[in-house]
């Protein structure tokens, strides 16, 4: 991941924590508790005291934040100017998510399912038939509720966007205003300290404070995100962002969508993992996963399930040879495979995987 910071002044550079970030990490965590492995304590005792009615809600569009992160819940970055900086509570973020125009709310919402070129710029769903038909043709690869989601988005956005307001709101008032309670004073401090040396040190040496795979190249004025996958960005005429979240480790997100201000959404605390497995099932699964196309793969199956004609054509393979690599995959017990009506959908078993070592799990989900 690469971000030009050409004429990038040092003032347009900030520090900041956003309510709303953090609540889309907690979404995460509690929907896909094996890439947290840490955090399963406070994502069982959270899902037990849920309502009902809030579980069931949260289920309902759960691919916003399950896959990964939709940008949805870093609104700030999409205002216009890309200068606009996080709200101090949550009602704040909520509003600049009003100050997003329909079709970036809706392109924002179905990131994980349209396609959509995500550094480029292309064609809104809400504008193009085309687009619009194979963002629902791969939402029903996932299921009726992702189907009918996407159903009512692209039907009435301004709907959508008072349900998801609403449904943060009762998640702040059940779970998360208790857990903002003791997650800001951490991430207030860490923001200090990175403010702190950005103006003693300089841009290059908060950089590496965030993460030893953010490294700044000053004669090309090129932040490079080491990261397995591609994209590019630019500050251009506006600024760069840096937030910090307590519950976001391992994943280091770099929000480089077209048209919107570069974030970079980072870990401020790692937890152990759990113990390696036996020496045997150790040789099997390094073996399985020496390839760096099975490595690939494995950063897509991390996030969420994907089906072989899928995965195939992310890589610019044919589903044979997708097909092989996956049953090697699987020889090693590193997937799972289930089917939904004609579908068969392959996804990494995360806490397998914890079980190689933090850096390999960092490394594919970062």
């Amino acid at each position: 991941m690469r971000i030009d910071t050409t004429g990038l002044r040092p003032e347009r550079v900030t520090v900041v924590p956003s309510p709303l970030a953090e609540l889309g990490m907690a979404l995460h965590a509690l929907s896909e508790p094996g890439h947290h492995p840490g955090l399963q304590g406070w994502a069982t005792g959270v899902t037990a005291r849920l309502d009902s009615h809030l579980a069931d809600r949260m289920c309902e569009a759960d691919f916003l934040w399950r896959t990964t992160f939709s940008d949805l819940f870093m609104p700030f970055a999409g205002v216009p100017g890309r200068s606009t900086l996080p709200g101090a509570t949550l009602a704040e973020d909520l509003d600049l998510l009003d100050k997003l125009s329909d079709e970036q709310f809706v392109d924002a919402a179905l990131e994980f399912t349209c396609a959509l070129p995500y550094s480029t710029g292309g064609a809104s769903a809400l504008a193009d038939a085309e687009v619009r038909r194979r963002a629902l043709d791969l939402a029903a690869a996932r299921g009726p509720q992702q189907l009918r989601f996407s159903e009512r988005l692209l039907a009435d956005p301004p709907r959508i966007r008072s349900w998801l307001r609403q449904f943060a709101q009762d998640c702040e008032e059940a779970f998360f205003a208790e857990a903002w309670s003791r997650l800001r004073h951490q991430l207030a401090a860490d923001a200090r300290h990175k403010t702190d040396l950005l103006h003693r040190k300089g841009l290059a040496e908060a950089l590496a404070a965030v993460s030893p795979a953010v490294s700044l190249d000053e004669s090309a004025s090129l932040i490079t995100v080491d990261k397995l996958g591609d994209g590019r960005s630019a500050t251009a005429d506006g600024g760069l962002l840096l937030v910090p979240t307590s519950l976001g480790w391992p994943h280091l997100m770099v929000l480089h969508r077209h048209g919107w201000q570069p974030v970079l959404h980072y870990p401020v605390a790692s937890p152990e993992l759990a113990s390696p497995p036996s020496v045997e099932q150790l040789t099997l699964r390094m073996t399985a996963l020496s390839h760096p196309v099975r490595m690939r793969i494995c950063r897509h199956l991390a996030r969420s399930a994907y089906t072989t004609s899928e995965l195939a054509q992310a890589h610019g393979m044919t589903a044979p040879e997708i097909s092989r690599h996956l049953g090697v995959l699987k020889k090693a017990g590193l997937i799972t495979t289930r089917r939904r009506g004609r579908y068969v959908l392959h996804q990494l078993d995360v806490t397998v995987v914890a079980r190689l070592g933090s850096d390999f799990l960092e490394g594919i989900l970062r």
